[in-house]
């Protein structure tokens, strides 16, 4: 079985599971992924930043789920049970829910072809993303998860 990710010449290569925020195609190391599931009963929270859509229980795991879209400045995501779809991240020994419209495909990145992320993609500031990676047929913004997450914890310690 290959991993994950892999040094192949001077560069390094990385498998990006990629998935859809707003019309946006981004990616992010699938090293990074806990795992990726359905979208699951969530508990509102009162009193939580816009950006967080509720709370749920996973095998015994709090995981607090964020609207990836509104969290990045976007129109709040389209509920649709059929795609929408929760990226379970470990940040500090916390377990994060990433909500995003669907998944796409796994995508094996050159990261020596990553180019430094613009000012902004598809509308998202550019802080949030480590790069982009050209494909035959699209851009993918490499979202930079501790970047989001960072700022969710600052913006959550603020209001504790």
């Amino acid at each position: 079985m290959a991993q994950a990710s892999e040094v192949k010449g001077n560069g390094k290569v990385v498998d990006l599971a990629t998935f859809y925020v707003g019309e946006a195609l981004c990616g992010m190391d699938i090293l990074k992924i806990q795992e990726i599931n359905k979208l699951l009963d969530m508990t509102p929270v009162p009193h939580a930043p816009e950006y967080v859509k509720g709370i749920l229980n996973l095998r015994g795991q709090i995981v607090t789920v964020i609207d990836l879209c509104r969290k990045l400045g976007l129109p709040e995501i389209r509920i649709n049970q059929a795609e929408n779809r929760n990226i379970i991240v470990n940040s500090e020994n916390e377990y994060v829910g990433l909500l995003v419209e669907r998944i796409s495909d796994v995508v094996r990145a050159d990261w020596d072809e990553v180019q430094a992320p613009p000012a902004n993609i598809g509308g998202v500031q550019g802080k949030y993303f480590e790069g982009v990676y050209k494909t035959d047929s699209s851009l993918i913004g490499i979202l930079n998860a501790e970047e989001v997450l960072q700022t969710h914890k600052e913006e959550h310690e603020s209001i504790g």
